[in-house]
């Protein structure tokens, strides 16, 4: 069993993460494991969670869609925990609370509660479903996902960079007359 069939339960077994054992918590942050992506969202209690949906989307469909990455506005929904994760694995992850203080769960609660059912922008690398759910958390957006992919995104532009330069160099060498 490889270890993301292993966080079908709610806990994880990373030793490197911060003990989530048990169910969840108002106020815990809910990472589901889409098949290319990692999806966010926070717990509110008694089974439901918040999180960003596509806009032009039925609940339903925005659930499990690959177009919820690319789409640049989302609407934030109160959701069943279950209803969500479908057939994915998820896990409690709190990952950030160890350099950033948690808010008082009253305070997390009340912040979301006030955006259901309102539009927000969406933007991958910028102000994803992680930066939301920790933006509420935290009182911060922060996401790991989208620094590794803005790292992603340097490194190939940086290697097409010296491919194009090392290209122009090989040409040159070739044209000259002597």
């Amino acid at each position: 069993m490889d270890k993301q069939q292993q966080n079908t339960t709610m806990a994880s077994n990373d030793p490197d993460l911060p003990d989530p054992s048990g169910d969840p918590q108002p106020g815990d942050l809910i990472e589901i494991f889409r098949p290319a992506y990692q999806h966010w969202a926070l717990y509110l209690g008694d089974g439901y969670i918040i999180n960003l949906t596509p806009v032009d989307e039925n609940q339903a469909a925005a659930m499990s869609s690959v177009k919820s990455v690319f789409s640049r506005k989302a609407v934030v929904r109160m959701q069943l925990l279950k209803e969500v994760v479908g057939s994915d694995s998820y896990r409690v992850n709190n990952k950030y609370d160890h350099n950033h203080t948690p808010l008082p769960v009253s305070e997390i609660i009340q912040r979301a509660q006030v955006l259901i059912d309102q539009e927000v922008s969406y933007d991958l690398l910028g102000s994803n479903c992680e930066h939301f759910v920790t933006l509420l958390r935290y009182g911060e957006g922060v996401s790991e996902q989208a620094t590794r992919a803005i790292g992603a995104i340097s490194l190939v532009t940086a290697a097409a960079s010296a491919f194009s330069v090392l290209g122009l160099i090989n040409t040159r060498s070739r044209n000259r007359p002597f």
